[in-house]
């Protein structure tokens, strides 16, 4: 009788315990799930573009093509990264090309910033997946922190509701496929998007060190790190904020802020001959250069005739590309009406000036304002008023969309 109770009594002993989430990051659940549904939807999309059309398998696998449709996420700009965190870097002189050439100089590693690269290398090291897998791998979950990043700063402004749709905004923007590329935006939009949220914080140590790893990222960090300066400035010359917040820490962030962007480009001169060889690689093997909006003008009247006489012209992502630079002042006048904070105006407007201030491929104007995440509030905050229904139906057909208008078109019809 004692073994028969024996095989039949419950079971005694502490039950096994669940997998709990810290508190700060289950409020994050709901935008990361719409972001990764989001994004996945379109990669889809547009592995089954590129497997229609076929055409990258007859392009160069450096320039957009490969044995799979998964190389070309790895082609251009990711060409180049993986060469630096399989070989680093081999500065020196430049060197002159011949007449006649698109460019004047040969193009040279150094114009690529050392943070992702080098975190490619080290989860490398540290998985053993590969340097192209280990690529993805980083951008992705770069993505992810970069989606609770501008939920967490929209959330402050506008509500958690407005945060999630922000981050799902993100997932189908226009260019939002070099996102799971291997492409630095994801990662300088987590930094920038956390760095904005420290400096709303008040934690200026955070938006200091973050400051610092965005300039070792991309030259566009200096829009980010003006910005982190000036609000830090502005914390100091007012009497009030500078008794509740003291003077060390905002201190501290206006000058670490831009040791990382300085470093570098000091350690480029130093290698390569001169103080301005950066900026002189740029020009000269990229075409790229600040030429007061000039380049953007040109685009801009040659396509409103018609007209394809200007500096690396691709029909559709040039269209795309001056759709969405007429819609800039109405979302610019749109996001100053919700009275951002200072460093979110400032980073936003500087980045906007940068980008169609500089001649570089038109094409990709998506692309590079994909970091200016501060336009994603008003709309945002707009489409928080529609019920779930309303916004399932937008962001099902924007994710299907999107694997055309944000991936094929930008990898397949232009040039990243």
């Amino acid at each position: 009788m004692s073994a028969a109770r024996s095989d039949t009594a419950p079971a005694t002993g502490t039950p096994p315990r669940r997998l709990r989430l810290p508190p700060a990051v289950r409020p994050c659940l709901p935008p990361l799930a719409l972001y990764g549904a989001a994004k996945l939807t379109g990669l889809l999309v547009f592995a089954w573009l590129l497997t229609y059309a076929g055409d990258y398998r007859r392009k160069d696998p450096r320039f957009g093509g490969g044995a799979h449709w998964w190389d070309v996420l790895s082609t251009w700009d990711g060409w180049w990264y993986l060469q630096v965190a399989q070989k680093g870097y081999h500065p020196g002189p430049l060197r002159p090309l011949a007449p006649g050439s698109q460019f004047s100089a040969e193009q040279n590693s150094v114009a690529f910033f050392p943070l992702y690269p080098g975190l490619i290398r080290v989860v490398s090291e540290l998985t053993g997946i590969g340097l192209y897998g280990s690529a993805i791998l980083v951008s992705v979950v770069c993505s992810f922190i970069a989606a609770a990043g501008i939920y967490a700063v929209i959330s402050l402004l506008a509500g958690t509701r407005a945060g999630t749709i922000a981050a799902g905004l993100w997932a189908v923007a226009p260019a939002a496929g070099v996102e799971w590329a291997v492409y630095t935006e994801s990662l300088f939009v987590a930094i920038a998007a956390w760095t904005c949220h420290a400096v709303m914080k008040r934690r200026w140590v955070t938006a200091g060190l973050l400051a610092f790893l965005s300039g070792l990222s991309r030259p566009t960090s200096a829009v980010l790190i003006g910005a982190v300066g000036l609000a830090a400035l502005v914390t100091l010359l007012r009497r009030d904020s500078r008794r509740e917040q003291g003077v060390a820490a905002p201190l501290y962030a206006a000058v670490a802020a831009p040791l990382g962007l300085l470093t570098y480009i000091g350690w480029v001169g130093w290698s390569m001959g001169g103080p301005g060889a950066y900026f002189a690689l740029q020009r000269n093997a990229w075409a790229h250069y600040f030429d007061f909006g000039a380049y953007t003008l040109d685009v801009l009247r040659n396509v409103a005739v018609g007209h394809g006489d200007y500096l690396f012209a691709y029909s559709v992502p040039d269209l795309i590309a001056v759709q969405l630079v007429v819609a800039l002042p109405f979302l610019v006048a749109l996001l100053l009406r919700k009275r951002p904070p200072l460093v979110l105006t400032a980073y936003a407007l500087a980045s906007i000036t940068t980008v169609l201030g500089t001649q570089q491929m038109f094409g990709n104007t998506p692309r590079y304002l994909l970091p200016v995440f501060p336009l994603l509030l008003a709309p945002a905050a707009a489409m928080s008023r529609l019920k779930w229904p309303s916004l399932l139906v937008f962001f099902s057909t924007a994710a299907v969309a999107s694997g055309w208008y944000a991936h094929y078109v930008i990898f397949e019809l232009g040039i990243p």
